[in-house]
């Protein structure tokens, strides 16, 4: 309740100051040049205008999860709320009153509105940090995952989120009934990780019983069952699962949309991707571009087209996975990997229709059959066509496991929609300046991780491990 409550209390402080800053410069400076006739009026409508846009994009962004996000996320989050609504609402006052208005009072308000926003996060971040427990939390792996993975887990979920969880105990799903009952009196939340379908079910329950807040890792089931529809055929609950990739309207729809916009986008970025060329060809006299065979939809095999950020023949000894500090690449390939530019050629890709804007991003044909060996479900993902940008683009990073992004794209895939492929394509434009997004693999991916939250491992027997988290992209 506690941090709900300074959560609530900072998002009431942000949208005072950034709606209340705009109000402030609208109304005693721009509004004089749009509605000088009705001022009240369309002053307040140009308010309420503002303030849809503003909410709709800290919707978006997440720009009011204090306590769930690190401080730049939030900040950038509302930074380009705010911005894009100044934007807009700037343009409209140029286009109703015909002529260039003078943009230095709303750029004095745009940075008022930054150092008063970070003012307002850190201080609820700092204070919800001095303030907040976190909450006792129990772990609970499964009979497809070791200890040394639960503890990985562990150790990404405390990076972040160590305000938030307090792990006593990572516990094997196998541990006996009497022992279990223990973990779970001293514990708040219980986490199941990778926890059997069988099994699972049985905890569910317990917490259920104890009143624990629960977290789980979906099964892909789960996941399919996303797009599944309540029926009321007879007086027995049914749920009815379609398969709908193929919807023709919805997919012409989407084919129209991608034509578009990557014909707009590579007439915009057509300098951009000259520049790019003339750099790369002048560094090492290299080929500018790099294809690979890539699979899309229904398996079929495409050639991906990107600008070369590597040296020549880098894979001349086999297909190496990019790792940090990786010695292959390139004095520009660094910088337009960091920035996305050498993905920009896949506009073409897009145009030709090997692609999507929106997709499962399409991986290497070696890396798939690797995939497909450890986890047979991984041609679901194929059953659309491969995108720029994707879901688990958004949601994960370069180095996230080939299982957690199959997930993350299957719930892309039932859940797809117009709506979604806009709000993606809008997420993107964040991750571009999120640098964990393109991390490398480490070289040592099995190192053992330190346990800084000081939880006993309770494993009770060595289980099998689960290979496809295992292989890298």
């Amino acid at each position: 309740m506690e941090n709900k409550r300074i959560t609530n209390t900072a998002k009431l402080l942000l949208i005072i100051w950034n709606i209340g800053l705009f109000c402030t410069v609208w109304f005693f400076y721009y509004n004089r040049f749009t509605f000088d006739r009705y001022w009240l009026v369309g002053g307040s409508v140009s308010a309420l205008i503002y303030t849809i846009i503003y909410l709709s994009f800290c919707n978006l962004y997440k720009a009011f999860r204090i306590a769930s996000t690190a401080v730049q996320d939030t900040l950038f989050g509302q930074v380009i709320s705010f911005g894009i609504a100044d934007i807009i609402m700037y343009v409209e006052s140029c286009l109703i009153y015909n002529r260039y208005v003078d943009i230095l009072p709303g750029a004095g308000t745009a940075f008022l509105q930054i150092l008063g926003t970070e003012v307002i996060i850190i201080t609820a971040k700092r204070y919800m940090m001095k303030h907040f427990v976190p909450k006792n939390t129990l772990l609970l792996y499964g009979n497809k995952t070791d200890k040394s993975e639960a503890q990985l887990f562990v150790e990404r979920l405390m990076s972040k989120y160590k305000h938030l969880f307090y792990i006593t105990d990572i516990v094997y799903d196998r541990v006996s009934s009497a022992e279990l009952e223990g973990f779970f009196e001293k514990n708040e939340v219980v986490i199941l990780y990778e926890v059997s379908e069988e099994r699972r079910g049985h905890f569910i329950k317990m917490c259920t019983e104890n009143r624990k807040n629960l977290y789980f890792t979906p099964r892909i089931e789960d996941i399919l069952c996303q797009g599944a529809a309540v029926k009321s055929l007879l007086d027995t609950p049914l749920m009815k699962y379609e398969y709908r990739y193929d919807r023709m309207g919805g997919y012409m729809g989407k084919r129209l949309m991608d034509i578009i916009l990557s014909f707009v986008f590579a007439v915009i970025a057509s300098p951009i991707m000259l520049i790019t060329a003339l750099a790369i060809k002048l560094e090492d006299g290299g080929p500018v571009f790099f294809t690979q065979e890539r699979y899309t939809k229904d398996q079929r095999i495409f050639k991906i087209i990107k600008f070369r950020s590597m040296i020549v023949d880098a894979e001349k000894d086999g297909v190496t996975p990019c790792t940090q500090g990786d010695s292959r690449i390139t004095g520009v390939g660094k910088f337009i990997r960091s920035t996305r530019i050498d993905e920009l050629p896949q506009l073409f890709n897009i145009l030709k229709g090997d692609m999507s804007f929106v997709g499962p991003r399409p991986e290497r044909v070696e890396h798939v059959r690797q995939y497909m060996k450890e986890m047979p479900e991984f041609a679901y993902r194929m059953r659309v066509k491969g995108g720029l940008t994707g879901y688990a683009q958004i949601y994960g990073k370069y180095n996230t496991t080939a299982y957690d992004k199959l997930r993350l794209d299957l719930m892309y895939i039932e859940n797809q929609s117009l709506l979604l492929d806009l709000k993606i394509m809008l997420l993107t434009f964040k991750t571009i300046f999120q640098p964990e997004s393109t991390e490398g693999f480490s070289e040592d991916k099995s190192m053992e991780m330190n346990m800084r939250s000081g939880a006993k491992v309770v494993h009770m027997e060595e289980p099998l491990m689960f290979g496809g988290d295992r292989v890298a992209k």
